[in-house]
């Protein structure tokens, strides 16, 4: 072996060994691709091809439109219906195999469990189920729908990229590795997805923790505010029943009394119609009234200077802030406070330690140590966290209103993107610019919010991992390691060859990811398909299905991580659910594989 191989490996060894310290993936690849280039190994051209690859693009595009059907509130509104009037756990896992699984197969996973995580939390609270035995399921489904299509997770984007890359390299393997169709994973996928759900339904829910101590949690460590909110005349849950409406029993929520024309209803029943122009009275923690501020048609009642309507909304933020003795609003009504005047915020709800505050938020008479929920301008942190009038002023997460009033074209849009990706009028990449422009035209999504739900740091981890593979290759590492590998599962047949791919592949997606492991097991898979002298197509597709069956660790998948927290899951539980799914699908993939792409 040369030194350029022995260099290579090494680097590789680092890069392995950086990745599994969960050090930053992007740099290390980076970094990585840089001294080998240095090194001559790989020419610069090859350092840095990957950054125009169009598999690679094609996934920045794609978060665009996630992130705008998001934004619109599409994807919350389909979730909320999904779970509406579910009663039991299985029902919900039911519901989520059913529509979670198809959804990521034409979207981006991690906008779908970002999306679902507070829906199914949300559920699990008033229901009394602990997170855990749903959230963990949520991840596995989105990652095995993803395998049905193209565009269903990155890891097949990155995987076609490659096999472009290697066709062009070297015309002899552009039969064997001619662009993946649309649907063409399907064939292997729809098994492998309907197989990894009747694993879930039947076994893995078995298996799952169940740690009910987070609800507790939840409901000792938030502050409890008094709400007023308002049913407009465009609110969905206008003829629904309090009950239908979900606002009954919710943990962290309690609803003191519904007020209608002048004459106050409470207690409140569960079958209480609302009506138009209800005025709620709710005591609950923020998470929870920010989550109902997000419903279309449902506003809180706050003093003047609340911006009412969704679109001027969108410039303004939901903070905290506690009062302080030296305030001058202390002893007077929130009404007569004039808050508007002298911070140019209103205030939305308030929280009294170790108090259950009753009646209207504007005739609450402010005290020093009450916590405000206040909708402020864009700048209203920055420029009052120093502000003797507050002792402690701080930003909401996630609480920006949604833009219903767009739903139906990104919508439409989805189904234009679909259409174009499927028919092939254009290329796959040239589709996703053009409806994620659109997306951008049409006010679905602000340009600014759209740069920012690009994941730079997986994009920059994909385009140079294809310039690791090429050094790999340039450098004679992968000829040795094949050879190897060859030598000791050679005498299997191809069908534990193709085996031995899979495990190989999905070790090294549990330490490094998905998108990394396909990139980097991708040349050794056509080098080894070679020397066992046989196409390698059905090799390359197993790693395509291998890096994306990422259930042993919470490392291996972004959406693992997700969930993680969350959920209040430990290392272990991923072993102990996720290795008998990986095993399932191993014998499902090596058996299917050469049924669809002959050997």
């Amino acid at each position: 072996m040369s030194w350029e191989t022995f260099f290579c490996f090494g680097i590789l060894i680092v890069v392995f060994g950086g990745l599994i310290a969960n050090r930053a993936p992007d740099v290390l690849l980076l970094g990585a691709v840089v001294i080998l280039a240095i090194m001559r190994i790989i020419t610069p051209e090859e350092a840095l091809a990957g950054f125009s690859n169009t598999s690679m693009l094609t996934v920045g595009a794609l978060y665009v439109v996630a992130a705008a059907l998001r934004e619109t509130g599409a994807l919350d509104a389909a979730g909320s219906w999904l779970l509406k009037r579910a009663r039991t756990e299985r029902t919900v896992l039911v519901r989520m195999a059913g529509s979670v699984t198809v959804m990521s197969a034409f979207l981006n996973n991690t906008p779908i469990v970002a999306m679902f995580i507070p829906i199914v939390s949300s559920w699990c609270k008033k229901h009394r189920i602990a997170p855990s035995k749903l959230l963990l399921p949520l991840s596995y489904l989105c990652i095995i729908g993803g395998t049905c299509t193209l565009i269903g997770t990155s890891t097949n984007l990155v995987v076609n990229g490659l096999m472009q890359e290697a066709s062009r390299s070297n015309p002899a393997l552009s039969q064997g590795l001619h662009p993946m169709g649309f649907f063409e994973l399907g064939y292997v996928g729809l098994p492998y997805a309907i197989i990894g759900i009747i694993y879930l339904l039947v076994i893995g829910h078995r298996l799952l923790p169940n740690r009910k101590d987070l609800i507790e949690k939840f409901t000792q460590s938030s502050r409890e505010y008094l709400i007023n909110m308002c049913v407009q005349s465009n609110c969905r849950l206008i003829g629904q029943t309090i009950q239908e409406a979900g606002l009954r029993q919710l943990l962290g929520l309690f609803l003191i009394e519904i007020t209608r024309d002048d004459q106050t209803i409470s207690p409140v029943s569960p079958d209480c119609v609302l009506k138009s122009n209800d005025i709620l009275t709710f005591t609950g923690v923020v998470n929870t009234i920010v989550d109902l501020e997000k419903i279309q048609g449902l506003i809180p009642i706050a003093d003047e200077g609340y911006e009412a309507h969704a679109a001027k909304r969108r410039r303004h933020v939901l903070c905290e802030a506690v009062v302080s003795k030296a305030c001058p609003s202390v002893g007077k009504s929130i009404r007569d406070a004039d808050f508007r005047a002298q911070y140019n915020a209103a205030v939305v709800a308030v929280h009294r330690g170790g108090a259950r505050l009753t009646g209207k938020v504007g005739d609450i008479v402010l005290r020093a140590g009450d916590t405000l929920l206040l909708q402020a301008g864009a700048h209203f942190i920055r420029a009052h966290r120093n502000n003797s009038h507050f002792l402690l002023v701080g930003g909401i997460d996630d609480s920006r209103p949604l833009r219903h009033d767009k739903a139906i074209w990104s919508l439409i849009l989805l189904v234009v993107l679909i259409t174009l990706m499927v028919s092939g009028v254009i290329k796959i990449v040239l589709a996703a610019f053009l409806v994620a422009g659109l997306m951008v035209g049409t006010r679905c999504i602000s340009a600014s919010h759209a740069r920012r739900s690009v994941d730079w740091q997986t994009l920059v981890t994909i385009a140079a991992a294809f310039g690791i593979a090429k050094a790999l290759v340039n450098s004679g590492c992968v000829d040795s390691i094949s050879a190897l590998f060859t030598s000791l599962t050679g005498r299997l047949g191809p069908y534990g060859v193709l085996a031995g791919v899979y495990l190989m592949t999905s070790l090294f997606a549990a330490m490094v990811g998905n998108n990394a492991a396909a990139a980097l097991v991708f040349p050794f898979a056509v080098v080894i398909a070679g020397q066992t002298g046989v196409n390698p197509r059905p090799f390359v597709m197993c790693v395509a299905f291998a890096a994306s069956a990422s259930f042993i660790s919470p490392l291996s998948y972004q959406t693992n991580l997700m969930v993680y927290s969350p959920g209040g899951y430990r290392f272990t539980d991923f072993i102990r659910v996720g290795l008998p799914l990986n095993l399932l699908l191993l014998v499902c993939t090596t058996a299917l594989i050469p049924l669809v792409w002959h050997f």
